[in-house]
């Protein structure tokens, strides 16, 4: 690049701007048509003074330079030109031009911008300077010129970069070549523009500017640029000394390069990858890994023996005290009954100095020094396997050593204990010396020291945190941090003054000294750590004339001086260490917890809801919680629906009161010890009352907590065993001799819904996938020709499949009910394939097991990382499929995968409880657990070395853990394998201390790469024998090769005698087995290894036998389970669920649920009276929704039998459907109590849910049933309102008063809706329809049905034979007017409350009375089964026909003009939605004049969802306990206390029912109570809708 001098470029600016001025002229005739364009601009944006724009900026600098301001003209002028300018010189990117030029597109393409010359220049100056920086740092350290990584980082930092970045900097931006204007200054300085300044004569005023300091900012760095990168960075000068630092610390290293490729990763990606330097450390020390992780968070342990012995007795006592809760009940049980736990404290001791001073791992310890600490093994799950494996050999059983990882888990704690009460004694001592420097009085001086030598020996002596918390608090409360601690610059924290405090400075604590013994001296006697010696003496003088001493402007009164020290006598009494434990001891023993329902909770909570069984619990003592039953107690209590208290019982409290008493006042009778003593009762009830007790109760919570969640997370590790302590799916070949071939080919099936279709994918021996094939037809149920014959194809490329490779199992993954049919398709394919070619296949193959395996392991691996790079090219299916059969093959490796960094393990679903466990505690139980599992099975490493996914459960070996095994696992795959174990220690880097670890668990045989090598292999590295037992397992195995061969004379090598001995020994296992261990011990005076000489002998008999559990098949129950996705407690016998009708038959319905399984309704469950149905069709559709309760299960055909009965729906016959606590009981007196808040929380659920509509209509209102009832009911019968239904937005509702306290509601059902959107939804009808009448609009069923309806009413209220009142009244008084005149047959009409729009008909012939019904309609009065239009003709043809059969009077079903049907919500408020079976118009009502409440139950199920998709729960989230039971969402209930009348009554009903006739199918029926129909469709009793 050409380089342009100073003068040069001052000439060529010169004549740039002469040619300029000349173009200027020449357009100057154009300014004048611009001039109008430029105003106009300018509207946009308006120079106001506060908006400046970048010209005037400009034109500002060049008047400046000339001394004079242009004028107006001037400035336009210059605007126009440098607006010209920019549009002339106006420059593309180089990717425009390349493009341009590439379209055969020819521009001018400048090849030097004239702007930014000056910036060459100064950029020559740049790469001279090297940005401003001294000469002494141009050089590199060799001498060679180029930037350092400081100068690097400084240019980085400030955008100083090279070339374009330089040209990419106006001229303008740029400083004076002399001297620098410091740009110190805000970016946004020049952004609001100050006034100008004026002399008098308003001129304004021009000020020179000031050169400022020169900066060493480098040319081209903005401030904004220097200033943001200060904000972020910091001071620049100490960042460069940090990183010289940096530098030069890693200079020192050999090991790390400045230059490192990790130093471009973050910090989390190289964590989640073991590659940070503490990984590093942990890899390379020749430590266990888990071991250092331990002691990195607690410090390093003691090793001194004294200090193991501490805490070996610490441990013993903590396991003897808590051992239920740390084991649960699976622990040694004496013969009385009792708990027993013989665990030696030197087996502890031992443990401890294993694992702290000899390093060993805890599997180690397991296996190899067991007879060490023999009593750490003892546990009743396998007491008796033990006894059987040492008497005959038999294979031992796999074992979860829950002791020894509970003493783990208690030497941490200890640890961090000790770690803690270390911290706080320098803490203490340090504030102890301050508090005393800025004390000058002797008196608190000496109080000072006394109590805190106290506190140091109560911190000594605590021995667990809650101790150490106490002690805390007291030190805390007579040393109040100060700011005496607190460095200077550094911000002080806001502290709130508490009253003690306050006290304390008052001058009171010598009052609260004065009421006899200190808290310490009360603690030390109460707790009877030391007995009463003095006797207390009382001051002469009274309290108060004590206290008035010491009265000051906060305290003015002796009163309040009292007030004052009692309440710091109290605090500290309730501070003190001693005084806390008693309490504490008392109350942890004797407090009980009892909880009760609120009102939310009474809604709620039913039968089969989570909380059922601590709805009521009475007084259940804390040490009674043994599970995770508290849990659900804080969750209930948390969502507001139990209250739960904890307290003493009456007579504990009274008496640890009245021994405080005893130990606190004084035994004096004056008057003045009198005062003092009452003085010291109320600092006592205040001490325990407020402040004790109520602390006691939040350590008592928090206990219950810590005990619950140790219980859940045994729980979960439990579960967890059961899944990885199951060997693998075994072939059932009995000629197979190895492990190698007994491993099975496997076929896992996926079944997909089509997108992605079913997948097949066959894994040989190893887990490899060998082939994949999709069948997305195979289980096509259509009937079409072009379906069959996709299925067909699919057959037949499965068929070819299972032919091509033969699988020895077919496991199929169980997700819904279609796997059941596609397991009976595979069958077929296996069927036809030995029917056909029964030469092709396996002799076995016509018995091939098809077995259903859980998806849900499998589907956390096809989301996991660790799929993408076991199986980057599969879909995800496959992954699934995959997973799916490696589980069968190896459940412990393929669990393992899961437990990497991504820790997917974790989301496995394990228990239904395990939300209330952190992730942490469930990733450590994990981890306890696959230790255990795998270094009982062991690896087999050359295996693992061919197939990677089986090295996931090496990070579980002893002495290794993630980072150990990812260095071990690259090692190997990069060897292919191993022939001795030795070469782990020698060339594949293990630390000798890791190799003893990890060594016995490692398994080394001729598999993978290895199988077909020739090298050697030592026989006893294929076994669990450790390698510093193998003179010794060489020895026993020699003794029995000698003792069996019987000719010592022809053997002369002994390394010939080893080796053919081992040989000799595993080719005659029946010699082992026969030997007696004890006695082989006893001979050879090895009664110390007697453990180690049984194993030997069990692994010379096979090596690394399995000793999982062998793997079972899943039972019914387990696959009914995972095919429904229910578990016992989603669906069981007498849970309310929801059920869809599919298809309806005369005799039965069928539904399904939620879950996919069948529900079958016969028409005998479907209503009490089933008996008066004869076609269940007529009274079901399909489509509907009906809540149902569940009467059986037939769980191997995946159906269940369902119920609608109401009868079944209220049957109490299933409350006690589980096991109660003992301590539970109902309390039924607070049920009455709380049916008002129950109807209140009902009606506040309706109106959430109430969904207004886009109706205008002088008789409608969006308004609910109750309120519609509240709205009519100060106005007169016949009176009307019509709002919206609940059922669903295609119906509406008319409520018509029908006397006072009745109310009738009739269903309008819309038609003609298009149902596109909200809008339209909620919009009227085109059609309404009532019963068969269909109707255009509201306004015509006002004038054609509700007029003459309306006027029928009143016209039956006016009647002379119309009597008020109830049933009962209606009969007493026919009664009496039947005495009055015997020869008359008395009659009259009367309103049925029970069913309004229904009207009664009473009547006597002779004794008892008589009803029949009669029914209400637009075109009159409908009576036995025929319509008068008036009343008199219904009252002359009733004369006539009085004497009728009965079989021929009409029911009440055909009369009765209402349905009754189910409420959605509670409260009958429109907010739930439904469907309905019929329109014929039926009533339905609500009476208000009697108690009739419903019960509105909920429902439970796994889905409550109708038509519209509304979910009719609880606020909880919860189902609700009975269903509302009709048409689609269930049926509506009915109070029986309902049910009135007289015995008589009912004999006469009985007759009238028997005269039934098929009305039924005409008209709306309804369910009279006391009357002869009981029921005409399917739906209870309920609210309005």
């Amino acid at each position: 690049m050409a380089v342009v001098s100073d003068d040069e470029e001052e000439v060529g600016l010169e004549e740039e701007e002469e040619r300029e001025d000349e173009v200027d002229q020449r357009e100057d005739r154009d300014d004048e048509d611009e001039d109008e364009e430029d105003e106009e601009g300018e509207d946009e944006y308006e120079k106001d003074g506060f908006i400046v724009d970048d010209v005037d900026e400009e034109e500002q600098q060049d008047g400046e330079d000339d001394g004079a301001v242009d004028s107006d003209e001037d400035r336009q002028k210059k605007k126009k030109r440098k607006k010209r300018e920019s549009e002339k010189n106006y420059e593309l990117d180089e990717d425009d031009y390349e493009l341009l030029q590439d379209n055969n597109i020819t521009v001018h393409r400048p090849t030097e911008s004239k702007k930014f010359k000056r910036l060459k220049k100064a950029r020559k100056d740049v790469e001279e300077e090297h940005s401003g920086f001294s000469d002494d740092d141009d050089f590199h350290s060799s001498g060679k010129t180029g930037r350092t990584a400081e100068e690097k980082l400084k240019r980085t930092l400030f955008d100083d970069g090279e070339g374009p970045q330089l040209e990419d900097i106006p001229e303008e931006e740029q400083p004076d070549d002399e001297e620098d204007i410091e740009h110190d200054e805000d970016e946004m300085a020049d952004f609001i523009v100050d006034e100008e300044e004026v002399d008098e004569d308003g001129i304004p005023i021009k000020r020179k500017k000031v050169r400022q300091k020169k900066s060493r900012q480098a040319p081209g760095v903005s401030s904004s640029a220097l200033q943001e990168a200060h904000d972020i960075f910091g001071d620049v000068e100490e960042l460069i000394k940090l990183r010289k630092l940096n530098v030069s610390k890693m200079g020192s290293r050999p090991d790390v390069d400045p230059g490192d490729w990790k130093q471009s990763y973050e910090l989390s990606v190289l964590s989640e990858k073991y590659m940070t330097v503490q990984d590093d450390e942990i890899r390379e020390a020749d430590i266990p890994e888990r071991l250092q992780l331990s002691e990195k968070s607690t410090g390093p342990p003691p090793i001194d023996e004294s200090s193991i012995d501490d805490e070996s007795l610490w441990i013993c006592h903590q396991l003897a005290t808590n051992m239920i809760y740390l084991f649960g009940n699976n622990i040694w049980t004496t013969e009385e009954g009792g708990h027993e736990l013989s665990v030696i404290k030197e087996d502890i001791m031992r443990f401890l100095e294993y694992m702290h001073v000899q390093k060993f791992d805890v599997p180690y310890i397991a296996m190899y020094r067991k007879e060490e600490c023999l009593s750490l093994f003892k546990d009743s799950e396998h007491h008796d396997a033990d006894k059987t494996v040492n008497k005959s050999g038999q294979k031992p059983v796999i074992r979860w050593h829950k002791l020894l990882w509970a003493i783990v888990d208690l030497d941490r704690k200890w640890l961090l204990l000790q770690k803690r009460k270390n911290a706080l004694q320098l803490y203490y001592n340090k504030r102890y010396e301050e508090e005393s420097r800025s004390i000058y009085d002797e008196t608190r001086l000496t109080l000072n020291r006394q109590l805190f030598e106290s506190i140091s020996r109560s911190l000594k002596a605590a021995e667990s945190d809650r101790e150490v918390d106490d002690v805390d608090s007291k030190f805390n409360l007579n040393f109040p941090p100060g700011d005496a601690g607190i460095d200077e610059g550094k911000y002080k924290r806001p502290k709130r003054k508490s009253l003690y405090t306050s006290c304390s400075k008052a001058g009171l604590w010598e009052v609260a000294s004065k009421f006899g013994y200190s808290s310490e001296q009360f603690g030390l006697q109460i707790s009877l750590e030391k007995m009463r010696m003095d006797e207390l003496e009382d001051a002469k003088e009274t309290p108060e004339e004590m206290a008035s001493n010491f009265t000051c402007a906060m305290f003015d009164t002796p009163q309040n001086v009292l007030k004052g020290a009692r309440h710091m006598a109290a605090v500290e009494i309730s501070c003190e260490p001693c005084v806390r434990k008693h309490v504490r001891s008392i109350y942890m023993d004797n407090a009980k917890v009892s909880t009760s329902p609120t009102a939310d909770g009474i809604v709620a909570i039913d039968t089969f809801h989570q909380y059922a069984g601590i709805k009521w619990l009475r007084d259940k003592p804390l040490t009674s919680f043994e599970d995770a039953q508290w849990l659900l107690i804080q969750k209930a209590e948390e969502e507001k629906l139990i209250k739960v208290t904890i307290k003493l019982p009456d007579f504990v409290e009274n008496k640890l009161i009245g021994d405080a008493h005893d130990y606190y006042l004084s035994d004096g009778v004056s008057k003045s010890a009198q005062l003092w003593n009452e003085q010291r009762k109320l600092i006592l009830q205040d001490a325990f009352s407020n402040l004790l007790f109520p602390s006691m109760e939040k350590e008592a919570r928090s206990l219950l907590t810590s005990r619950a969640k140790s219980w859940l997370l045994r729980d979960y590790g439990k579960r967890l065993w059961d899944k990885v302590s199951v060997a693998p799916y075994q072939r059932k070949e009995s000629d197979s001799s190895s492990e190698e071939e007994l491993a099975p080919r496997v076929m896992a099936c996926c079944w997909g819904p089509g997108k992605p279709a079913t997948t097949f994918v066959m894994l040989d021996s190893s887990g490899e996938v060998l082939d994949v094939l999709h069948a997305g037809s195979l289980s096509n149920r259509g009937q079409s020709i072009d379906e069959q014959q996709r299925k067909k194809t699919d057959q037949q490329r499965v068929y070819k499949f299972m032919t091509d490779h033969q699988p020895h199992v077919v496991v199929l993954g169980a997700v819904n009910l279609s796997c059941a049919r596609l397991k009976e398709d595979i069958y077929e394919i296996i069927f036809k394939m030995v029917e056909e070619y029964p030469r092709d296949v396996r002799r076995d193959m016509d018995a091939l097991n098809i077995i259903y395996g859980d998806e849900t392991l499998p589907h956390l691996y096809e989301n996991s990382r660790i799929s993408e790079d076991q199986l980057p090219s599969q879909s995800g299916i496959v992954k699934r499929a995959v997973a799916l059969g490696r589980y069968l093959q190896n459940p412990l490796a393929m669990v393992a995968t899961l437990c990497g960094p991504g820790k997917e393990i974790l989301s496995w679903k394990l228990s239904p409880m395990e939300s209330f466990l952190t992730p942490d505690d469930k990733y450590e139980m994990v981890e306890q657990v696959m230790v255990d599992v795998t270094n009982q099975v062991g690896l087999d490493i050359n295996l693992a070395a061919s197939h990677d996914w089986l090295f996931s459960s090496l990070q579980f070996v002893s002495g290794l853990g993630p980072r150990k095994a990812a260095f071990l696992m690259k090692s190997l795959v990069r060897a292919g394998s191993i022939f001795t174990r030795k070469d782990l220690l020698t060339t594949y880097g293990l630390g000798k201390k890791v190799f003893v670890n990890a060594a016995g668990f490692l398994r080394v045989r001729r598999s993978g790469m290895a199988a077909s090598s020739s090298q050697y292999i030592d026989l006893l590295d294929d076994t669990r024998i450790h390698p510093e037992s193998y003179g010794l397992a060489q020895e026993l195995a020699k003794d029995v090769y000698l003792e069996d061969v019987q000719d010592p004379d022809d053997i002369n090598d002994d390394e010939d005698v080893l080796e053919m001995a081992i040989e000799h020994v595993r080719e005659k296992p029946h010699l082992l087995k026969s030997l007696e261990v004890h006695e082989y011990a006893k001979t050879k005076q090895y009664e110390n290894k007697l453990e180690t000489l049984n194993n030997i002998r069990l692994e010379l008999i096979q090596g690394f036998q399995d000793w999982r559990k062998q793997y079972a098949e899943p039972t019914q129950d387990e696959e009914f389970y995972m095919i429904s996705g229910e578990t016992e407690d989603t669906i069981a016998e007498g849970r309310i669920v929801q059920a869809t009708v599919r298809r309806v038959q005369p005799q039965r319905a069928v539904c399904v649920l939620d879950s996919g399984l069948t529900g079958i309704l016969s028409k005998e469950d479907f209503t009490d009276n089933w008996r008066d149905v004869t076609d269940l069709s007529e009274k079901l559709n399909e489509g509907e929704i009906l809540s149902c309760r569940i009467r059986s299960i037939l769980k191997n055909r995946y159906q269940v039998f369902l119920s609608c009965r109401e009868s079944e729906m209220r049957s109490d016959r299933y409350q006690n459907h589980r096991k109660l606590d003992p301590y539970y009981h109902e309390d039924r007196s607070q049920l009455a109590v709380s049916q008002d808040n129950i109807v209140r929380k009902q009606k506040e659920l309706a109106k959430k849910h109430f969904k207004p509509r886009m109706i205008v209509h002088p008789r409608f209102q969006n308004i609910t049933a109750d309120e519609a009832v509240e709205l009519l009911s100060d106005k007169d019968p016949g009176e009307s309102i019509v709002r919206p239904s609940s059922r669903s937005h295609s119906y509406l509702t008319l409520t018509i008063k029908i006397y006072d306290g009745v109310y009738a509601h009739k269903d309008i059902v819309e038609g003609g809706k298009e149902n596109k959107d909200i809008t339209s939804m909620l919009r009227i009808g085109k059609t309404l329809k009532i019963g068969e009448d269909t109707f255009e609009d509201l306004d015509e069923v006002m004038d054609r049905y509700v007029d003459p309806l309306i006027a029928h009413l009143k016209t039956m209220l006016s009647y002379r034979k119309f009597r008020k009142g109830s049933k009962a009244e209606i009969d007493e008084f026919l009664r009496s007017e039947k005495a009055d005149y015997p020869a008359r047959i008395v009659y009259c009409f009367g309103i049925s409350h029970e069913h309004p729009g229904t009207f009664i008909l009473t009547y006597i012939r002779s004794t008892n009375p008589h009803h029949e019904y009669i029914g209400m309609y637009p075109k009159g009065f409908k009576f036995r089964k025929r319509m008068f239009e008036d009343i008199d003709r219904l009252v002359a043809y009733f004369q006539r026909h009085i004497d009728d059969p009965h079989d021929l009077a009409p029911s009440i079903r055909s009369v009765a003009a209402m349905v009754p049907m189910q409420n959605a919500t509670p409260g009958g408020s429109s907010g739930g939605w439904s469907g309905s079976n019929s329109n014929d118009g039926g009533w339905r009502g609500q009476s208000m004049d009697r108690d009739r409440t419903s019960s509105m139950g909920a429902r439970t199920g796994r889905g409550d969802y109708t038509h519209s998709g509304r979910q009719d729960r609880h606020p909880s989230g919860l189902p609700r306990p009975y269903g509302d039971r009709g048409r689609v969402q269930g049926r509506g209930t009915h109070n029986s206390n309902s049910r009135r009348g007289s015995s008589s009554n009912e004999r006469q009903d009985a007759d009238f029912e028997k005269r039934t006739d098929d009305g039924l199918d005409s008209f709306p029926g309804a369910r009279v109570q006391n009357s002869p129909g009981k029921e005409a469709f399917p739906g209870g009793w309920g609210k309005p809708w």
